[in-house]
């Protein structure tokens, strides 16, 4: 793990990636914009599912296809009251051609961005080579809040 002020970071295989992410929601309190392929890994379900019930404004952006995927919560969410949009892009270049949205980020009371390759699955804890970073640096925060923003919209 590196560290500086602002920002940490953590690799997979491991727990390292998928308890920081748990830490992270348990530690929000108001806003929780979770942009991400799926997930899968029932440890951070349970931690998106309590920040939820304890009042915290969830909002979800996940792809259409991996919603249906063995394992996914997204329907889970939903049912908890969770806002929750699927994604099902369709490529800009080829309008024949679907794609994913493959996004995975997240911004945490506005204050705390996580990003990286880290997928947010048991495979990417157990088996995969990944990376998630934790930073509150204000230029990126202000971009990824107004990416999120941009695609909560249009979608």
């Amino acid at each position: 793990m590196s560290t500086t002020a602002e920002s940490v970071a953590f690799f997979s295989p491991g727990d390292a990636c998928w308890h920081h992410i748990v830490q992270c929601l348990n530690a929000a309190r108001k806003t929780a914009d979770l942009c991400v392929f799926t997930i899968t890994d029932d440890r951070i379900s349970r931690a998106v599912l309590d920040a939820h019930r304890r009042g915290v404004k969830v909002r979800i952006i996940s792809d259409a296809d991996k919603a249906h995927d063995l394992g996914s919560d997204m329907k889970q969410f939903a049912e908890e009251g969770i806002a929750v949009k699927l994604v099902r892009v369709v490529g800009a270049h080829d309008p024949g051609v679907s794609g994913h949205m493959h996004h995975k980020f997240a911004v945490i009371d506005g204050t705390r961005l996580l990003g990286g390759s880290y997928n947010w699955t048991r495979s990417a804890a157990n088996i995969n080579y990944e990376n998630l970073i934790d930073t509150a640096d204000p230029g990126l925060l202000h971009q990824f809040v107004t990416e999120f923003e941009r695609l909560w919209r249009t979608l």
